[in-house]
């Protein structure tokens, strides 16, 4: 044994012993180990307490489906076709986010198979930037907690409720709605795990049948088989007549495609759930998303075949309202559009929760926010009750305390381009593994083709570019400054990169101490690693 092992040996053996008597008999000091596949945790013990294995090849596709088709593909098809101006230029961009998207979830399924744990990025970031120690981690944390609201599908639900209910409502009352769906998934996904499960299971059914609704009433069309649509193949006449040529208008038009997308990656965060994690993976991916990507194409050539350009342009964010009014002959079709929009909201709400608490809970078991034995617990009943909490807090916050309005729609964009920069990383973290745990190193049950990978990193590099072109006119969707929101991502980031040098660097050199990671067992059998200060010298 060389004396840099013996001497780790040593270190971790006293650092045990401390921990063991001074543990109360809620805690159980474990070993350390010198690798593990991705931050302190190995795999065996990530996944240990909780729930274990209850996801199957079902919930697990319906966990992707649930997250992807929220209300994009019901308002979203208006604006686009405003932007590129065509139905040809249209149907390009939305077949373009599709390939996209699929070539990210091809490469997150290389890591996810190889790594089959919770946390997706997260995990993914530590195993590829393994130095300096936690930052990648604490860097992923800070957006990852103050980003990771479900604000805005709460609010869209209480406000189209509301319609629904042929109601007028004060923003108040609409922010009462809103933490009322707040509470109530929260406490469904802490009480009653499995009934979250099947309730997620169940929206996500009733959107694909919506959909699927829309794509045959869409064929009926095309077949000539409603009287209220005398021409169904006009939009598809000279399809690209009247494009636009300004690439500022294909790049806003493709980030509203992509963010329709959002979510193909949902069940790589909650993998330590997933019955045989592999095998799961490996076919819940392609096929959740494939089920999107086909429907989604599908209902907007059947959008376009019961109404022109101009009509999807000029219907706002009723496109679907529009279309149902035509194909079921109802002039006012507003109140049962707000109820499916609400229903799909909801649904998405829920998905998010139970996805982004899991995230929280990994985070916490890593050590890389304070209290970590609370907010990785499992008490009382068997699901991350403080990850769904740590969920909850901000998520609050943004319904009570922001203003409806700019302000509102503000906070709400500042979620985006953070994403896109950690899914960048986690682009290039990925030739990172591969160049330096090769194939003969590293077991890859699935493995990615290069050029789809390059594919996927030319498109995050476009993300990174495309919120600081200038739109026409030089506004965004606010009256703030276009470019605000990415700047205040930008420092968003920077702020976990400052939290992680004052922690992890400046406090103990000013201290002069060391922090060191000791893994705990607490009494629901989760291991968390606690860092530990210990004087130098």
């Amino acid at each position: 044994m060389s004396f840099s092992k013996l001497s780790k040996l040593l270190v971790t053996e006293t650092i045990v012993e401390k921990s063991e008597r001074s543990s109360n008999s809620s805690v159980t000091a474990l070993p350390l180990t010198d690798e593990s596949e991705a931050g302190q945790l190995r795999l065996e013990e990530s996944t240990a307490g909780g729930l274990g294995r209850h996801l199957g090849l079902f919930s697990t596709t319906f966990l992707i489906i649930n997250r992807i088709i929220g209300t994009g593909i019901f308002s979203t098809p208006s604006s686009i076709v405003n932007s590129v101006g065509s139905v040809g230029a249209a149907l390009m961009l939305w077949t373009l986010g599709f390939l996209l998207s699929f070539a990210g979830l091809l490469i997150w399924l290389e890591l996810g198979c190889m790594i089959p744990r919770s946390g997706g990025e997260k995990v993914y970031l530590e195993a590829a930037y393994k130095h300096p120690r936690m930052l990648a981690t604490v860097f992923f944390a800070f957006q990852a907690i103050l980003l990771g609201f479900t604000a805005s599908g709460c609010t869209v639900f209480a406000s189209n409720i509301v319609l629904a209910a042929n109601r007028k409502a004060t923003e108040w009352e609409e922010r009462g709605i809103a933490i009322t769906v707040l509470c109530v998934i929260t406490a469904v996904h802490v009480c009653f795990p499995k009934w979250g499960v099947r309730g997620m299971n169940a929206i996500g059914l009733v959107k694909v049948g919506t959909l699927l609704f829309v794509v045959v009433s869409g064929w009926v069309v095309l077949g000539g088989g409603v009287k209220s649509v005398p021409d169904p193949h006009a939009s598809f006449r000279n399809a690209f007549a009247g494009s636009s040529t300004s690439s500022n208008q294909y790049a806003t038009a493709l980030f509203k495609v992509l963010s329709s997308f959002a979510g193909w990656s949902n069940a790589s965060y909650v993998l330590n759930e997933v019955k045989n994690p592999v095998r799961t993976l490996k076919i819940a991916g392609p096929l959740g998303l494939t089920i999107c990507g086909v429907l989604y194409l599908f209902a907007n050539i059947s959008y376009f075949a019961a109404a022109t350009p101009e009509e999807i342009a000029n219907s706002g964010v009723t496109v679907a309202a529009h279309y149902m009014g035509k194909v079921t002959y109802s002039a006012n079709d507003t109140t049962r559009y707000s109820a499916l929009v609400a229903l799909s909201a909801f649904g998405n709400v829920m998905t998010v929760t139970f996805a982004q608490s899991r995230v929280n809970q990994e985070l916490a078991k890593e050590g890389a926010i304070p209290f970590p034995r609370f907010w990785a617990s499992n008490w009382p009943f068997g699901s991350p009750s403080a990850g769904l909490l740590l969920h909850f807090i901000p998520s609050f916050i943004v319904i009570i305390a922001i203003p409806f309005g700019d302000a509102y729609n503000f906070i709400l964009d500042c979620e985006g381009y953070p994403g896109s920069v950690v899914f960048f990383l986690v682009a290039v973290g990925f030739f990172i593994l591969r160049y330096r745990a090769p194939e003969k190193y590293a077991t890859r049950p699935f493995k990615v083709w290069w050029g789809v990978t390059v594919f996927f990193l030319a498109a995050q590099m476009f993300q990174l570019i495309a919120p600081f072109l200038r739109p026409p006119g030089g506004k965004g969707d606010t009256s703030l400054p276009y470019w605000l929101a990415p700047v205040v991502g930008i420092v968003i980031l920077a702020g976990g990169v400052t939290y992680w040098a004052t922690w992890w660097k400046v406090l103990p050199r000013l201290g002069g101490y060391e922090l060191e990671p000791v893994k705990e067992r607490l009494s629901d059998g989760t291991v968390v690693v606690v860092y530990k200060k210990e004087k130098k010298g």
